[in-house]
């Protein structure tokens, strides 16, 4: 209805305008009309006024959100007008065998002065009585493109708006001291924080969908000066295929701010290897797991198979998958536990994958120190036992997850990992299955990393707790850590370590700043204490041991190394022996082994 009503409306407004610039236009130019000419003007008016309602269809006038009029729909009113007036030139000569060419001319002028001049006046109206800034919150945005223009449009025009935009900051010399849209341009980034404070500005938004992370990063750290809220416009590829629009301004989050550019997948040869495939997923449910479910499911597996201990998790993500892929992807939830040797076995033997990708594990580092002997069973016998199983039905590729803790490891949990990893290398070697590992750091918003614990603390008022001041660690997102396990396995020829070029490692206590800002803190009203180095933790963490270092990338970040399998005659020692130690004896045991040092309960033992 309310189109109808605004439809009738317009094509009323738009026949009074046509029929007054007909009559304005000729009877100054005959004020004498007799019979003759009175049928021309009419005839002119008649054949105008259909013509213009017509083309108007045509040109999509009555269309138009006219709030956002600019040069499309100027040039589209001219066209209209245009044509309108030369059927109605071509009317009268047919008709009345001549033309009035200075009435149809004054005609085209009037015409399109009042056509174009009712939209842009309503335009005007609206600006100036529909959208006031009473009550609004002050914007700056940072970036005078397209973007930064989209948004203060959008800003400016909607009533549900909370912020009202008043300045933009740009770098481009060429725009500063312009005013787009009625809204100066300050000066470049340097200038964002006297601005904020001259302006009186509540909130910062960040308009540059291309931005680079290391050029995030000098903007954020020029507005954590301020007290205003920052905003980053979305992704880029969000806005081009349409997901959310310019005015969908979110919050700056931690992952924006690491200092690299994410991997890019080859795309053309991760598709070769799943598509059509059937793809096991171990630990579907957890971070890392469901993620890569969710990113193997754009190449078109025909089965993904989702391997899980936890049912509740293992619920969400089939309940996920189904809702985008049910219809294209065999999706099949499979609740087990990689301990579990003959279920391994038979998982296998029913459903014969192509690509296994081995997510389960224990990854925290305090707890499997204080137990060791749950980290070996899940973390080296759950990896034996997937991936012979993987071995004796015929599996193409095994993706083992490692992680930076496996080199030089002073912890159990990493001790572990790297077992792991000499596991699967030895099977490598007697094998047709391609086994590789994948090694990153920690996972930002994963499951028992420093970012749920921070916000935590953060919400109750703080402190935070850092562990010490200098620790540092490599940081990664979800979907990159994902990314690299899905390429590694698309590289593989057997054996490899792969790693992540993961930039420079990040400070924990700088993370920790950076999120308190981030919540609209300052780092006084939260506070930070240093609470210690945990049991089994490092102060900082390494990808590649010396040794296993090759010095070109085999893929863009993308690094490779041969870990040295060795002390194969230890590993066996503890898988066979392993009931027989003590906690302590285990933990001893593994670190040693993991290190390539001399492990006393072997040596007495031969």
């Amino acid at each position: 209805m309310a189109f109808k009503s605004r439809l009738a409306l317009l094509v009323l407004i738009d026949s009074i305008l046509v029929l007054s610039a007909v009559y304005v236009s000729y009877i100054p130019l005959h004020p004498s009309l007799g019979i003759t000419s009175f049928g021309i003007v009419s005839t002119s008016a008649i054949t105008m006024l259909i013509c213009h309602h017509i083309f108007s269809f045509y040109y999509g006038l009555y269309q138009k959100a006219w709030e956002y009029a600019s040069i499309g729909e100027l040039l589209a009113i001219v066209k209209a007008v245009t044509f309108s007036v030369v059927v109605t030139g071509l009317t009268e000569h047919f008709v009345y065998n001549g033309v009035m060419f200075r009435g149809l001319v004054s005609t085209w002028m009037v015409y399109i002065l009042s056509i174009g001049g009712s939209r842009f006046v309503w335009r005007t109206f609206r600006d100036a009585y529909f959208h006031r800034n009473k009550g609004k919150k002050k914007a700056l945005i940072v970036g005078a493109g397209s973007a930064g223009r989209m948004v203060a449009r959008q800003l400016q025009k909607s009533q549900e708006a909370e912020l009202c935009p008043v300045a933009f900051i740009d770098d481009d010399l060429r725009k500063q001291k312009l005013h787009y849209l009625n809204i100066p341009v300050i000066g470049g980034i340097h200038c964002i924080e006297s601005t904020v404070t001259k302006l009186g500005i509540d909130n910062i938004i960040i308009a540059i969908p291309s931005l680079s992370k290391a050029e995030l990063n000098k903007i954020f750290t020029e507005c954590s000066k301020t007290k205003a809220k920052t905003q980053i416009l979305p992704k880029l590829e969000d806005l081009v295929t349409g997901k959310i629009s310019v005015s969908h301004v979110r919050d700056v989050e931690v992952e924006d701010l690491l200092g690299r550019e994410p991997v890019k997948l080859d795309m053309e040869k991760i598709s070769s290897d799943i598509s059509g495939k059937t793809v096991l997923v171990t630990g579907a449910g957890g971070s890392i797991g469901s993620e890569i479910c969710r990113q193997i499911s754009s190449f078109s597996p025909a089965k993904i198979v989702l391997l899980g201990h936890g049912e509740n998790s293992i619920y969400l993500i089939d309940m996920e998958l189904r809702s985008s892929y049910g219809e294209k992807i065999e999706i099949v939830p499979v609740i087990g536990d990689i301990q579990d040797r003959n279920r391994m076995f038979k998982v296998m033997e029913v459903h014969k994958p192509d690509v296994v990708y081995h997510a389960a594990a224990h990854k925290h580092v305090p707890l499997m120190e204080y137990n060791p002997r749950e980290a070996v069973k899940n973390n080296v016998f759950g990896t034996k036992n997937v991936a012979e199983a993987a071995d004796t039905f015929g599996v193409k590729t095994f993706v083992l997850i490692s992680s930076d803790k496996a080199v030089n490891p002073t912890n159990v949990m990493g001790s572990t990992k790297r077992i792991a990893e000499m596991v699967i290398q030895k099977l490598d070697q007697e094998s047709e299955t391609k086994f590789v590992a994948v090694r990153f750091g920690n996972v930002l918003g994963s499951r028992g990393s420093v970012i749920p614990l921070f916000k935590k603390q953060i919400q109750a008022g703080g402190p935070v707790t850092v562990t010490h001041e200098d620790m540092t660690r490599y940081f990664m997102t979800i979907p990159e850590a994902s990314r690299l396990v899905i390429q590694a396995g698309a590289l593989a020829k057997g054996g490899e370590i792969f790693v992540l070029d993961m930039g420079e490692p990040v400070k924990i206590v700088d993370l920790a700043k950076n999120l308190i800002k981030l919540s609209g803190y300052t780092i006084e009203e939260i506070g930070i204490k240093f609470s210690g180095i945990r049991p089994g933790e490092k102060m900082f963490e390494e990808l590649l041991n010396e040794k296993e270092v090759y010095p070109e990338p085999i893929y863009p970040k993308i690094f490779i190394g041969k870990a040295l399998l060795e002390q194969e005659e230890e590993i066996q020692y503890l898988l066979e022996r392993f009931n027989h130690f003590t906690s302590n004896e285990i933990k001893a045991f593994v670190i040693n082994l993991a290190n390539r040092k001399k492990n006393r309960i072997f040596t007495i033992a031969k």
